[in-house]
């Protein structure tokens, strides 16, 4: 049952790699570095292909999309000029002066065309009660650019405003709020990666106390980051991407290029510590934690591999970036590491916190205290891991239902597009589109119907669109604004319509319902219908339909990966079903706080009573991937203490209390790196950074350091339990004991070591 594996082993991958990079770290040094030049220097000269405007739409939205984008349509940035009175209506001299100073002083900068206000033929929106009105506009030139030639416009409509006082006046559109909008979101992505290096830096040198220590794994990630970055830039031309993949880079590069330098270096120093020389220190390194490096960042690769089959853009842009920083990452810590532990030597031990003590005695490094660790191992989680081991069934009862009880809000959980709401903060600007969207609703957002034809101005074309708007205003569903707008070929033409509703309500979603399935088919058959809630709605009917794809493709790989590194069924079973744990109660947070709001205040945000309806399926995806670090990395330890010939409590005990450290060390830092997303002014990345953090907090501690060696206690050795079908696996290796080890310490050949208690 328990299918112990021989005592000598071959050299895995990982050992082989790390041999040879120590060996000849200079030639290992001089390829990645050359490596990552190439990459920049690469990424730079092509430049990142940019994902389309049709390809983050799904189903019916991007073939409207698709149409759109090739049609030639002039990519024009359209603003909008709010004028609201409380008393005053549009028959008023006052109102009507202030329309007329609005119109007069946005034309005086030179910047617009197409000025309309409600006086003229063609006359702007104005409500029922007159009170409020539009003045519409278009930025000169074209639309990506208006953001930079904006700014007058707004100066302008900001002088009139202050001369009427009796008249609110405010301007929002596409190009104001690229402007303002943009610029404080870019900042504030600025202040989070600014933060993120500090207090990485700062977590590690209090996991270390040597300065070379905590900035090699920063500067390896950042490396790491780089390239990967390069290298997204030549990928992005066959798969294009969003402009947040590189965020998400970003994010995802920091915490696992940092993580696997830990693994790497803290086992190396125990190494070292033992008395081991310095090649045998990197040897067994690099055949134990760098093995542990290879299996999770595999495993990481694969469920970030799982968003290709959403046929999402966006999601599969995330893939591409998430898979290259990790592969960097990995290959990285495998190659480029090893070459530098082995060049810098115990120099990396050069401590620069007083509480970290270094004694050398006979060539051997002993460390007495590292902030709690003795002896390899933490003294903290070794007091957790006594009474969980004595009492496994009551810890893993009370560990498991504490999950599930996180996990019961997340049956409540509720997932809606990114709105104007999504913007928390002091944005006068946002409070103007809310103001608009209130007193027209739907007009912010209208649906857009796309209609191609051989000529899309002949006279049954035109009749034909005359009777779809004859017919939707009929339904009571839609109502104006109603604009056509012909391509420069006439064989495209674009139709604005306001719909009832929100634009992300029931109300607004059986407005499209019901223009595709009455409307359209008995008017203008064959035409397409996009805008905010048509996107949406197929988006969530997509994702519906991908999620189970997505979840058993990551599963099932997940689960062979692990089968195959283990060769143990109930070790693959069991990870599987903790991190799907881990990720519930994730969810269940999430519930409780953005969509109950529960700590509003303490966040400072605003509930909008709903999950950004991407984040779920990313959420899984990252998680999964980053939660399996620590599992192998544990995992790992645990094998190749019970190959060794220890008994499985024994092992289990060992191997938590000596990664103890290291996966704390790497949970704070992805929790901290997490954290400062949740800083940010869009919630979805508030949304984002706290399940994350979150999560790897509930797994790091919660899940790793009670439930898993409490499961492992109550299984004993069917933890390894292989059935015979299954034995033709290959036989990994953990660790190795070569014949040189063997013949330097004889007394130790058949010595099992003790855990410390």
């Amino acid at each position: 049952m328990t299918g112990k594996t021989p005592t000598r082993r071959r050299r895995n991958l990982a050992a082989s790699i790390g041999g040879w990079s120590a060996r000849h770290r200079w030639w290992a040094l001089l390829i990645w570095t050359a490596f990552v030049i190439v990459s920049v220097f690469a990424g730079n000269a092509v430049g990142v292909a940019k994902m389309k405007s049709y390809e983050n739409a799904n189903g019916d939205s991007r073939e409207a999309a698709r149409i759109l984008d090739g049609a030639g349509f002039e990519d024009v940035a359209s603003e909008v000029v709010l004028l609201q009175s409380g008393t005053l209506t549009i028959k008023d001299r006052r109102f009507r002066d202030a329309v007329a100073d609005v119109k007069k002083a946005v034309e005086a900068t030179g910047q617009v065309e197409h000025v309309r206000t409600p006086y003229d033929k063609e006359p702007s929106p104005v409500t029922e009660d007159g009170k409020t009105a539009l003045v519409q506009f278009d930025m000169k030139g074209e639309g990506a650019t208006a953001k930079d030639r904006v700014r007058p416009v707004l100066d302008a409509v900001a002088g009139v405003a202050a001369a009427h006082p009796g008249v609110r006046i405010e301007q929002a559109g596409g190009a104001s709020s690229a402007k303002l909008i943009g610029e404080a979101i870019d900042e504030d992505f600025v202040r989070a990666e600014r933060l993120s290096l500090p207090i990485t830096i700062g977590i590690l040198l209090a996991a270390f106390g040597a300065l070379l220590a905590a900035v090699v794994p920063v500067a390896l990630a950042m490396t790491a980051i780089f390239s990967a970055t390069g290298l997204l830039a030549l990928t992005s031309h066959l798969l294009h991407v969003d402009d947040a993949t590189s965020n998400v880079m970003l994010l995802i590069g920091l915490a696992v290029g940092v993580d696997y330098s830990l693994f790497y270096i803290m086992r190396e120093r125990e190494e070292r510590a033992k008395g081991r020389g310095k090649r045998r220190a990197m040897e067994i390194a690099a055949a134990t934690s760098g093995r542990a490096v290879l299996v999770s960042g595999v495993t990481v690769i694969v469920a970030m591999a799982g968003m290709f089959l959403t046929g999402n853009g966006i999601f599969m842009g995330f893939a591409e970036g998430t898979i290259l920083v990790v592969l960097t990452a990995v290959v990285g810590s495998l190659t480029v590491l090893p070459a530098l532990l082995s060049l810098i030597g115990d120099k990396i031990d050069a401590r620069v916190i007083h509480g970290t003590v270094r004694a050398v005695t006979r060539g051997r490094v002993t460390w007495r205290r590292v902030l709690g660790v003795r002896g390899g191992e933490s003294r903290f989680w070794g007091a957790v891991l006594g009474p969980v081991l004595r009492r496994p069934a009551i810890s893993a009862v009370l560990a498991g239902g504490l999950l599930v009880a996180l996990a019961i809000p997340a049956v409540g959980l509720k997932t809606g597009p990114q709105t104007i709401d999504d913007l928390q903060g002091d944005y006068a600007i946002a409070e103007t589109f809310k103001r608009i969207d209130k007193a027209f609703p739907g007009g912010n957002e209208p649906a857009v119907v796309v209609l191609k034809a051989a000529d899309a101005t002949s006279p049954e074309v035109t009749s034909a669109i005359e009777e779809f708007r004859k017919r939707a205003l009929a339904t009571g569903e839609a109502n104006e604004p109603f604009n056509v707008s012909i391509n420069p070929d006439k064989t495209v033409a674009r139709i604005a319509i306001g719909i009832k509703g929100t634009g992300t309500d029931a109300v607004s979603e059986h407005a499209i319902h019901t223009l595709r399935e009455k409307v359209i088919p008995a008017t203008i058959p064959g035409a397409h219908v996009t805008g905010a809630t048509a996107g949406s709605m197929d988006f969530n009917e997509q994702l519906a339909r991908s999620l189970p794809l997505v979840f058993g493709f990551v599963l099932l790989f997940a689960f062979l990966l692990l089968l195959a590194s283990f060769r143990s069924l109930v070790v693959a079973v069991k990870a599987i079903v903790l991190n799907l744990l881990s990720v519930a109660a994730a969810y269940g947070v999430l519930v409780l706080v953005f969509q109950k709001g529960y700590g509003e205040s303490l966040l400072g945000f605003e509930s909008t009573g709903t999950i950004t309806d991407w984040l779920p399926l990313f959420l899984f995806v990252i998680l999964f991937g980053l939660s399996m670090d620590y599992h192998v990395f544990i995992l790992s330890r645990v094998r190749e203490a019970y190959d060794r010939g220890m008994r499985t409590e024994d092992a289990v005990a060992y191997g938590i209390r000596s990664t103890a450290a290291v996966v704390t060390s790497a949970a704070l830092i992805m929790v901290a790196v997490f954290a400062t997303f949740a800083t940010l002014s869009l919630l979805t990345f508030m949304q984002l950074g706290v399940g994350l953090a979150v999560a790897v907090l509930i797994d790091a501690t919660i899940v790793r350091a009670v439930l898993l060696p409490a499961t492992m206690k109550l299984l004993g050795d069917w933890n390894w339990y292989l059935p015979r079908w299954l034995r033709w696996l290959p036989q990994l290796s953990h660790g190795e004991e070569s014949e040189e080890e063997e013949e330097e310490r004889p007394a130790d050949r058949d010595r099992v070591p003790v855990p410390v208690g």
